[in-house]
């Protein structure tokens, strides 16, 4: 395994011009705007004697995403803590759901709130109804109504994402003004258009091996994973499709995304990771617009990063911008 895509010297100040589309701003607005109309109630109900935990309190969550639609989520906090509490919304990678809550237990014991946001369609709770495929064609979610932005996958569940924020409001005991986004991989890619697109309501942004940044030069250079899927659709629809179908990931890109993003941001990366190669984060760290942001590299992992060793980054960074709970 190669260390890198590129020497390490030259990512520090890799930041190449990705093509944005002229109303990728009115695109997002109105996306946003029509699932915010659709209206929902957020729901919660207390389900923590069913997983026979006795410090953490877990409620089973349902909030209105894309098209109005309820997405799954489970809302874990430490029993007894003193509220209001920070919050850190959770993404998952890709292929994954919200699981059991005995998956996500370390923020909930670092005295965090944590909303773990289902994935629509890749877990078990949310379904994807989608808008139609004229692809006709999508081995997985990458390629998924990527014949328009206006039907790609990740047009819903980017929406679901933001409106998991929104969610934060109508739910007790959270505090609205300490809200972290967070995930690796495809849930770093989220957490990072959550941070783009709705900066006031983020504290701050940490986005792990962070997924869907760069796309073309992803498709071009990966060597494992869902990139691959978008590399054999444009293998069998070459040549006609390819500029279309960047096209459309051009609304859907990271590093768009990090142009937008102000909050404070903690990235990792792993200088041989095969899935997320390190150029594609790059791409969208140097083009971040906070300027508070922080890489932490792993000079000889791959996609699994830090492992453990990233947590006890997170938690003293979280804590020096006083995101810590009691302080």
């Amino acid at each position: 395994m190669a260390l890198s895509d590129q020497n390490p010297d030259d990512l520090l100040a890799y930041r190449p011009e990705v093509s944005v589309p002229e109303d990728f701003d009115a695109f997002w607005q109105r996306t946003l705007a029509e699932a915010r109309a659709r209206g929902g109630a957020v729901k919660a109900e207390r389900v923590t004697d069913r997983h026979l935990l006795s410090t953490v309190e877990v409620d089973d969550v349902r909030f209105p995403g894309w098209n109005g639609e309820p997405v799954a989520a489970w809302l874990l906090r430490p029993r007894g803590a003193e509220e209001p509490l920070p919050v850190v919304v959770t993404y998952i990678g890709y292929s994954g759901g919200r699981g059991l809550p005995t998956d996500h237990l370390l923020w909930s014991a670092a005295g965090y709130a944590q909303l773990v946001v289902d994935s629509r369609g890749q877990g078990h709770d949310t379904p994807d109804h989608g808008e139609g495929d004229g692809t006709q064609w999508a081995e997985g979610f990458m390629t998924r109504g990527v014949d328009s932005p206006d039907n790609y996958y990740y047009r819903r569940l980017m929406t679901d994402c933001v409106r998991a924020v929104d969610a934060i409001v109508e739910l007790p005991g959270l505090d609205a003004g300490r809200v972290v986004v967070a995930g690796g991989s495809q849930g770093g890619g989220l957490a990072l258009a959550v941070a783009g697109l709705a900066p006031d309501r983020v504290a701050a942004v940490v986005p792990d091996l962070p997924f869907l940044c760069h796309f073309r030069q992803a498709a071009q250079i990966s060597g494992e994973g869902p990139y691959l899927e978008l590399t054999r659709y444009l293998r069998w629809h070459s040549p006609h499709r390819v500029e279309t179908t960047f096209a459309t990931l051009d609304y859907f890109d990271g590093v768009h995304f990090a142009r937008r993003a102000t909050a404070p941001a903690l990235f990792s990366v792993g200088l041989m990771d095969p899935i997320c190669p390190p150029s594609t984060v790059y791409a969208a760290f140097n083009h971040y617009a906070g300027a508070d942001r922080t890489m932490t590299v792993w000079p000889f992992a791959d996609h699994g990063g830090g492992f453990g060793r990233n947590t006890a980054v997170q938690l003293k960074w979280l804590r020096q911008r006083g995101l810590a709970p009691q302080q």
